[in-house]
């Protein structure tokens, strides 16, 4: 069985920063290993330890900076990783999740793999879409929002966290793509002996030429115009008093606010 966890570098950007045309300058940015793909990683490696002849293959889409943190993902029990990067993928500024979803694509066709890990969303651009989007161009079968998981032959039974608190239990047949939330598992730290082992596992790196495709396929309907951080404002109005000497003033607040009549 093979198992392709889709991973990405994120940033986390400082209380105090500097917006920079389309970018906030990297001095005020920290990257690292998307939290949700931890999570997705840990489900792989735990499916891996658990049964036998299973492969966790890793696949990013970022540039060479990048490898540091997919190495993360290797020192915690991948056996090997994909890295999608060149020129044109650089030139092409954000990359939606339909464009993402079709350079995983291609690296489905080539690996084959009888399950696909995601993290329901990226903490930087928190889209959301690229598992499902994903599946939808694979025809696949997917879930999304996964925090319970438990495998078969031919099938995956998982729990969905839906809105409200409300779950939902389902058979996936396989292959599928699964979104993974977190909480699912408790992903481990990286061992030294895992860091030193990552360094020698392999990081393969493939442009848009290796995997098939050409630069028609970063057309994006998707165009980034600004950037800016947005106004915060906050006010309240603190009622003091006995619940009935205040309840009259609020009523007559939620008029004026068209909450009530």
């Amino acid at each position: 069985m093979k198992i392709l966890v889709t991973v990405k570098e994120v940033a986390a950007v400082d209380d105090e920063f500097e917006v920079d045309g389309l970018a906030i300058d990297d001095r005020y940015l920290t990257y690292d290993l998307n939290e949700w793909d931890e999570y997705a990683i840990e489900e792989a490696v735990q499916i891996a330890e658990a049964g036998e002849d299973v492969e966790v293959v890793t696949v990013t889409v970022g540039p060479e900076d990048a490898e540091d943190t997919i190495r993360q993902a290797l020192a915690k029990g991948a056996d090997r990783a994909i890295r999608v990067w060149d020129d044109a993928i650089a030139e092409a500024g954000l990359l939606d999740p339909g464009t993402k979803a079709q350079l995983l694509e291609a690296v489905v066709a080539t690996e084959e793999p009888d399950l696909i890990l995601s993290g329901v969303q990226a903490g930087d651009d928190a889209f959301g879409a690229t598992g499902v989007t994903l599946a939808s161009r694979l025809g696949w079968e997917w879930a999304a929002v996964v925090n319970d998981l438990e495998l078969g032959d031919d099938v995956a039974t998982v729990h969905r966290e839906l809105e409200g608190g409300v779950e939902e239990l389902t058979d996936v047949e396989l292959p599928a793509v699964l979104t993974i939330q977190t909480g699912i598992n408790d992903p481990r730290y990286a061992s030294l002996r895992g860091i030193r082992q990552a360094q020698q596992k392999e990081l393969a790196v493939q442009s848009l030429a290796d995997v098939g495709l050409d630069s028609d396929v970063l057309d994006s309907p998707i165009e980034q115009t600004s950037l800016y951080e947005p106004e915060s404002e906050g006010e309240a109005t603190i009622y003091e008093g006995s619940a009935d000497e205040t309840a009259a003033d609020l009523a007559e607040l939620l008029r004026e606010q068209g909450v009530a009549q």
